[in-house]
């Protein structure tokens, strides 16, 4: 009979510790997991559907945790890519011309309730169209009867306007001069286009002498009788007849047609040309 064998203690101990290789296959997973999870935590679905599309592919595909977290990156930079796409799209041109009324109706009662609190209702008026911001100054106003220099109570009311245009200095500004019918003939004005010019130029000049404003971008026009609010020959008509206008012009009009810019006439004198005459 033979002998059984004699059996090894340290055999009966030794303990099966093959699960531990996909436990910590588990453990390693679930903590590049939580890492993702954290580094996401702002809900972003399109980094959602990278993160989904990496494991997927990690998962299908065999790929190591290494290269699990490499192809997240890549996605994740791939979604960082069309965000400052989507980012770099300009405004559509209504959203635009939304944000401009916007602005311009504030400029409209920023100069509105100035007129009031002041009781210049006689002698300005405010107009917002879809072509301008209009503001109307009566000659009464800002000039003698057949004058062009801008009295001197008038400056504070040109320095006020300008300060109030201070956050419009990206607009194109015009400046027009209008006179009544009455022929004028003076050694200084032989007509009415030299009147409306040459007020048209000094009140520009006053705006002008805000810092805040490119001179590149007004323009002076003088247009004597011939753009009358009101065609009656009446002395109400002539009075309202006789103004400055400045207008700040939209950059986005909602006008199919393109508004005709005033001829270049000797009526017209931009910022430019009369800092070059200088």
């Amino acid at each position: 009979m033979r002998k059984s064998a004699k059996r090894n203690p340290h055999e009966e101990e030794r303990i099966n510790e093959t699960w531990l290789i996909p436990y910590a296959d588990m453990l390693t997973l679930l903590l590049a997991l939580f890492i993702v999870l954290y580094a996401i935590s702002s809900i972003n679905t399109s980094r959602f559907e990278e993160l989904v599309r990496s494991f997927r592919l990690a998962f299908n595909a065999g790929f190591g945790i290494l290269e699990q977290a490499s192809l997240f990156e890549q996605g994740k930079s791939q979604t960082k890519d069309r965000e400052l796409e989507i980012g770099d799209i300009p405004k559509s041109t209504n959203q635009l011309r939304r944000e401009e009324q916007q602005h311009l109706e504030e400029l409209q009662e920023e100069l509105n309730r100035y007129i009031s609190q002041n009781g210049l209702t006689s002698e300005l008026e405010i107009k917002l169209n879809h072509t301008e911001l209009l503001i109307i100054i009566r000659d009464h106003a800002l000039f003698d009867s057949g004058k062009a220099d801008v009295k001197p109570e008038a400056r504070r009311l040109a320095l006020a306007i300008s300060q109030m245009l201070e956050d419009y200095n990206d607009y194109e500004i015009v400046v027009s001069g209008h006179t009544d019918n009455v022929p004028i003939n003076t050694p200084e004005f032989p007509s009415n286009w030299e009147l409306s010019a040459k007020r048209a130029i000094n009140f520009m000049k006053i705006l002008l002498e805000n810092k805040a404003f490119d001179p590149s971008r007004f323009r002076a026009v003088g247009y004597g009788e011939y753009q009358p609010i009101d065609p009656r020959d009446t002395p109400e008509a002539r009075a309202k007849n006789r103004r400055v206008e400045v207008a700040i012009l939209r950059k986005y009009s909602d006008v199919t047609e393109t508004v005709p810019a005033a001829p270049e006439t000797a009526g017209t004198v931009t910022a430019a040309q009369l800092s070059a005459a200088e």
